[in-house]
This record gives C-alpha cells, structure tokens and sequence, in this order.
C-alpha cells in the first residue's frame, strides 16, 4: 500500500524516543502483571472476592513486532492491553515502555507517553463519538496533546486519513455516514494521527464482515511496513493471527500458558491447551486438518480458580498420564521449551508424544469443533 503524498508526516514511530530501549530491542516489557477486580456483596458492599483478570503475565515485544495474543472469552487478553495502557488500573507487577515505568509516571510524563502508545477498539460502531465530526473524532486526541494550531492539527487529521486509504475531504462527515470498514479505517486513523510507537489492536476485525477484514489486516500490515509500528494484536482467531503475527502468545485465565515464533507454535505446540485451540481450527484440504481434541467442562469462573495449573480440570494430556497429583497442586511457570518456545506446563515434553494418541480422527461436516476459541 502506498501510504500517499501526505502521510510521512504521521512520523516514523520509534526515530525521535529510542534511547531508552534495552539490549535485546524489546520495546515493551511487562513483569508479573496482575489486575484484579473486586466482587462486592452485602447490604454494605464489601469486597468478597476477586476476578483474577490478569494473573502474573510476562511478555516482552520487541520494537517493530506483531505480538499476537490468542485465548478463549474471559481468559483476560483486552484486560492484558488496557493495563498495558494504563486504561485499567493494574494491582500488581511493571510494565516498562522503552524503559520507563509506565504505572509509576504520573502527571506529564504520563500524558506524554500515552501519545507513544495507542489502542484500535474492537467495535468500530461504538469507538467513534456519533455527535462528532472525523475532524474531531481524530482531532480531539492531537488538542489534548497540545497541538493546538488548528491548521497543523487538521492537516495530520487529513494525512491520517489518507494513510488509511480514506479521501482527505472526509473530515466534516459523520460516523453515521460511513460503512463498518470505513468506520474502523477512521479508528485506525486516529491512532496514527499522534505518530504512536505501540499500538494495541483489540479485535479489531471481528466485528466486520470476512472480506472486509482482509482488507482491514493487509491495512495494518503495510502501515508496520511503512511506519514501524509495534502491535500486540489481541484476537479469538487463530487464522487471523497466524496471518498477521510475528509471534504468539495463549493466555488462558489470566494466565500466559505458552509464548513461541507462529511458526513454532503452529506446527509444534507443546501446552495442551493451544493444542487443543489449533486442533478446533478449520481446514480447507483434509490432508492438513488436525484430529480433534474436545475439551471436557467449562471455564473456571476466573472469580474461584483451580488450584495448581488452572487448565487441569480440563486438560486431555493429564488424563493420558493417570491424572498426576501435581496438575492439581503445583502451579507451573512459563520454562523455555525450545528456541524462543516457553510453555507453562509440568508435562510439555510429553504433549506432542501423545496429542496423537488422545485426539479422534476428523470425519466430514459433523467434526465442526465443539470447543473453540470464543
């Protein structure tokens, strides 16, 4: 995609604030991350409990990457991203953002540095303000990052838009006057209006139809290309994240379980439970369809999880082995597994050695997965 006449001024992320990056070139870097909800009850509402949200997650992305990030509903993925972004207030753990500590700053650093980092919001309906031309939907985040010259501010709300491949002229329409892929293209376009380095993609396809989310990927990818952004692109589908991600991560209540390249994790997954995930995704040529492995029982209420492993009431490779008493009573770290492959399970070694042996063949139509990601 060509990016137009005016968009290199939407900056190339990462040039100007690059000096405080680590080593190894991870832009991101978050530490035993938790975020906790409290559940209040009685006639005085007090606290009686926690949603374990996010529950001790560790990631590193590295600037210019797409982190894909994948799991069932509820198992904490949008929750993961807004405390990244300080939209929702973490209990616990660091996330440091090109070496500052992003839950420490406060005040003007804060405000700064929220310029870097941006979010695409799953529903391009209900992100966009319906009472508010594009000038000022897009607009509004420039004034408050102090661009208060209204012919710089619309010239890069102009610019935004035609990074987007939307015309220029479109800046006194409604969000009313546009369809679902325009809408999101908007949405996309103000994240790029304040030339961020980190965006945070929630969902950002699955609310539009199949062929309009082609589009709306392919979009994503060219302005990486030719802006340098880093993503962390949180999504149910597994297609779409094999599609568009460098690497990926499953969390699973709260829980990062397994992290690895696409291609390592797609063809080798070693946590039952992505084994699980992949085994439900559809396959055009029947030579490639994996078995199915049908998960048992639902999720655990985030609210009162299982002790030990958190996928053990569930999991088909602790049946294989005889239902060991660790499963159920020690909680597994993420261990390096292989090159750039870490898997939080006590048996990941023995998962490919009987995935085989556990999973049913597919037979036609009637095998559509009964356990996906949701």
């Amino acid at each position: 995609m060509s990016a137009g006449p005016g968009s290199p001024s939407i900056g190339a992320p990462g040039a100007a604030a690059a000096g405080h990056g680590t080593a190894d070139g991870a832009l991101l870097e978050v530490r035993d991350l938790k975020t906790y909800f409290p559940v209040l009850g009685g006639l005085l509402r007090r606290t009686v409990g926690h949603v374990y949200a996010v529950d001790g997650v560790n990631l590193d992305i590295r600037r210019g990457e797409t982190m894909g990030l994948v799991g069932e509903s509820g198992c904490g993925k949008t929750t993961l991203g807004r405390t990244i972004l300080r939209l929702e207030k973490a209990t616990a753990g660091t996330v440091r953002f090109d070496g500052q500590d992003v839950l420490a700053l406060q005040g003007r650093e804060l405000k700064r540095i929220r310029g870097r980092m941006q979010i695409i919001f799953q529903d391009p309906y209900g992100s966009l303000n319906p009472r508010m031309p594009v000038l000022d939907i897009i607009g509004e985040g420039l004034l408050a990052q102090g661009v208060k010259d209204s012919k710089e501010r619309n010239k890069r709300v102009e610019d935004s838009l035609d990074a987007v491949g939307l015309r220029r002229d479109y800046t006194r329409r409604y969000p009313h006057e546009f369809s679902g892929g325009q809408r999101q293209r908007i949405g996309i376009a103000r994240a790029l209006a304040l030339r961020p380095d980190f965006i945070v993609c929630d969902e950002p396809v699955s609310a539009l139809d199949v062929s309009i989310q082609s589009q709306i990927l392919n979009l994503l990818l060219d302005l990486r290309q030719d802006f340098g952004f880093t993503y962390l692109f949180i999504a149910h589908n597994l297609s779409v994240v094999q599609y568009i991600s460098d690497r990926v991560g499953v969390m699973y209540l709260g829980r990062m379980v397994e992290l690895a390249s696409v291609a390592e994790l797609y063809e080798h997954p070693r946590h039952p439970y992505t084994v699980a995930l992949l085994s439900a995704v559809p396959e055009v040529e029947r030579a490639r369809a994996r078995k199915r492995i049908v998960l048992r029982g639902d999720v655990p209420s985030p609210v009162n999880p299982p002790s030990g492993c958190h996928f053990h009431p569930r999991c088909w490779l602790r049946e294989r082995l005889g239902n060991p008493e660790i499963c159920s009573t020690v909680d597994p770290r993420l261990a390096i597994v292989g090159e750039g492959h870490a898997a939080a399970c006590h048996f990941a070694d023995r998962t490919q050695q009987e995935q085989e042996r556990a999973a049913t063949p597919v037979v036609g139509p009637a095998a559509a997965p009964s356990v996906a990601p949701a």
